[in-house]
């Protein structure tokens, strides 16, 4: 198949998915096209039948902002036109859901299939805005197929927007061969050089993240077991964070690294992750954790207890439960037993459910489906 693939390029879930989907649809053989206004984060290597096609936005006195929007749009019908695309693929409905129906558009008879790929914060956050709702809506509607990442946002999309178009869940997945404890830092002693318990967080540090919980959670796990915590990512509440690590005197205990690229080197030498956000569509780096048989503390939120089963491969409070979330990582660390049992239980949840090769199957099958027109 000859597919384009529309994406937000910048640090976050629905760009890495994106990247990585593109990647391995390329290694089965499909042509894959990477329409966007800067290279994804996670194509930063060449790879054979991947192709890269960049937005040209010129700035004129009449606008105020350049029309992102429509360049966009002009684009993907010239790469459609140009490489007789048999499919668009967007992630995140505002605004590729959009700029794909009005490249169809451009293109008049018989134009690529559009596939919307719905990620979380495209419904829960900026659909919901009374200003985006019925673009959103719209977007999805026309849409030739429409995919979500969990259950739990197949049903939210639905009871918000009153949606009736089939819905389909395809899950986010993980390259169980790049994450492993293998592909950890050769280093662990760089990060903590007395031997110190290694907790990771990382994220956009949106508000909906709770950086400062993390932060929290960390403090009191530090009064009953040595450790360091190592914070990656860049975002609105890094600052925060960081401030309040200094006031509760754990400057020398937190490491705020910004935006890594190779995550699974650092994925892979940690002993607890923490994601305790406010609501979590799916949850693409604890599962990344979980490849690399890291125990997940986190909030029993949205979809992310389709990932993690509470007692098995980590543990799930509800939201804002600082000292319970603190309770558990600090009885994980202290059991080795323990902690090995959820590391082997998290690698073979994350192999089974939610392997590259069984997730990126279900999306080629969905392809011929929805080109079929069924």
């Amino acid at each position: 198949m000859n597919i384009g693939i529309t994406c937000y390029p910048t640090v976050g879930g629905s760009g890495a998915v994106a990247a990585e989907l593109g990647k391995q649809l390329a290694r089965r053989g499909h042509s894959v096209h990477f329409v966007s206004y800067r290279l994804p984060f996670r194509l930063d290597e060449f790879q054979e039948n991947v192709r890269y096609h960049e937005i040209d936005l010129t700035t004129y006195s009449l606008f105020e902002y350049p029309p992102h929007d429509l360049a966009l749009a002009a684009k993907m019908a010239e790469v459609a036109r140009e490489t007789r695309l048999d499919l668009f693929h967007v992630h995140y409905a505002i605004p590729h859901a959009i700029t794909g129906i009005l490249a169809q558009q451009m293109l008049g008879a018989n134009p690529p299939k559009l596939i919307t790929t719905l990620h979380g914060t495209d419904i829960t956050l900026v659909g919901q805005d009374r200003t985006f709702f019925e673009i959103t809506k719209f977007g999805i509607e026309r849409s030739d197929g429409v995919t979500a990442v969990s259950e739990f946002l197949k049903k939210m999309t639905a009871d918000e927007f009153q949606i009736t178009k089939p819905i389909q869940v395809i899950s986010n997945f993980v390259d169980i061969s790049a994450f492993s404890r293998m592909r950890g830092y050769r280093d662990r002693a760089a990060f903590a050089p007395r031997g110190e318990k290694i907790l990771l967080h990382v994220s956009n540090f949106r508000p909906v993240k709770r950086p400062l919980d993390v932060v929290r959670i960390f403090e009191r796990v530090l009064r009953e077991v040595p450790a360091v915590l190592l914070m990656v990512g860049e975002g609105p509440e890094r600052a925060s964070a960081q401030a309040l690590a200094r006031r509760l005197g754990l400057a020398d205990r937190v490491r705020f690294l910004g935006r890594q690229d190779r995550i699974e080197e650092l994925t892979g030498i940690a002993d607890v992750f923490l994601l305790p956000s406010e609501l979590e569509s799916f949850g693409l780096s604890a599962l990344e954790a979980m490849a690399c048989g890291v125990p997940v503390v986190g909030s029993d939120a949205g979809g992310l207890p389709e990932v993690v089963k509470h007692t098995e491969t980590g543990f799930l409070l509800p939201v804002g439960d600082i000292e319970g979330m603190a309770a558990r990582a600090i009885e994980i660390l202290e059991d080795q037993q323990h902690w090995q049992a959820l590391s082997a239980a998290a690698r073979g949840r994350a192999a089974a459910l939610f392997g590259a090769e069984r997730v990126v199957g279900e999306y080629e099958r969905y392809y011929e489906r929805v080109l079929s027109g069924g």
